[in-house]
């Protein structure tokens, strides 16, 4: 019987939770935990999190989580894990990890670890596509059809008392038939292409390199260079990584280009952003509405600009938020862990 059938059967006194999982059965606990490799989720996000973690967890590991999120907590627990699931980690963290094997990205972004300090420690760094790419490319969706159908206002309107029916039809839209430009057509930006296709979008594209004839026929895609791309699409969307070629990539005179009645997402990196440029953007009209999930500060202070907008619909860099994709993610890093174990490269080992 595997573990996760183990820990899903009823206990007396432990009901299952609203998604399935059971309490994680603490017998022999402290035996296992002796002779398991430590993980330390240097990731302060909360105990449903760390329960569905441990509950996919394979027994030859046993994952440690923060408490405070202070530095010197960090610092100590780093003393003796053999493996990490991160999304910063500086040079200070690697080298107060002597044991450490593998840094194990929690998502596909690496601009928050310190590769070089990495690569002198000798330490690889992987990232974690599993149950990223999936949730990038729905969150997309989602801000997309909730700008064009104006969702967010609508609700507020409901639950104020008004029943705006035909207020907003002259300036709601379908996605079908709408171009959808896509920077960056890697391994999100194609989920996020096959999903505007489903919906009889068109598909631009504009990326470092053209794709594969294959992958262009697959998505009946075309590479435009990029101002041509701003200017001739309905929707924008962002999925890069954030690099030194990369930062800053769409300022004003960018987003000048874009149509008036355009729609902007972006669920990859603030930092790819001029933020200001954009505030300016939709304040003056140069765009029509925007979607974002990340940004050049996380998280942004109360006073920001962007706040006070009534043309953009904000989530907290949750795109790959789901129980699904915690599962899922836990259990791609353990493969990588144990491929380490085994004498085998990681998977997805990022470049310095």
């Amino acid at each position: 019987m595997s573990r996760w059938e183990r820990d899903s059967i009823p206990q007396q006194g432990h009901p299952p939770r609203p998604d399935g999982l059971y309490p994680l059965r603490r017998r022999n606990l402290h035996r296992r935990m002796k002779h398991a490799s430590k993980v330390l989720y240097l990731v302060r996000s909360g105990e449903p999190i760390y329960e569905i973690m441990r509950s996919v967890m394979p027994e030859e590991f046993h994952l440690e989580t923060l408490t405070t999120g202070a530095r010197s907590e960090e610092l100590d627990q780093l003393k003796d894990a053999a493996f990490v699931i991160a999304v910063n980690m500086d040079a200070e963290l690697i080298s107060a990890a002597p044991r450490l094997k593998l840094i194990q990205l929690s998502g596909v972004g690496f601009d928050g670890v310190d590769l070089e300090a990495a690569r002198r420690a000798g330490i690889p760094v992987a990232q974690t596509v599993e149950g990223t790419i999936l949730g990038v490319a729905e969150h997309t969706l989602l801000l997309i059809l909730a700008l064009y159908k104006h969702l967010v206002q609508l609700d507020a309107s409901m639950r104020g008392g008004q029943w705006l029916m035909w207020q907003h039809r002259h300036h709601s839209y379908t996605l079908a038939g709408k171009k959808v430009g896509i920077i960056g057509l890697g391994r999100i930006g194609r989920e996020v292409a096959k999903r505007c296709r489903a919906f009889d979008a068109q598909i631009l594209y504009h990326d470092v390199t053209k794709a594969d004839r294959a992958v262009e026929e697959r998505f009946d895609a075309r590479f435009l260079p990029l101002l041509d791309l701003l200017s001739q699409s309905d929707i924008v969307t962002l999925h890069l990584p954030l690099l030194p070629g990369t930062k800053g990539l769409l300022g004003e005179s960018e987003f000048r280009q874009m149509k008036p009645a355009s729609i902007f997402i972006n669920t990859a990196r603030g930092g790819l952003v001029e933020e200001s440029a954009l505030v300016r953007a939709l304040e003056e009209g140069w765009i029509a509405v925007a979607g974002l999930d990340v940004f050049a500060k996380e998280p942004p202070e109360p006073d920001h600009p962007l706040f006070k907008l009534g043309n953009v619909v904000l989530s907290p860099h949750c795109a790959t938020g789901t129980c699904d994709s915690i599962v899922e993610k836990t259990q791609a890093a353990c493969e990588n862990f144990r491929r380490v174990l085994r004498g085998e490269p990681p998977l997805n080992v990022v470049k310095a």
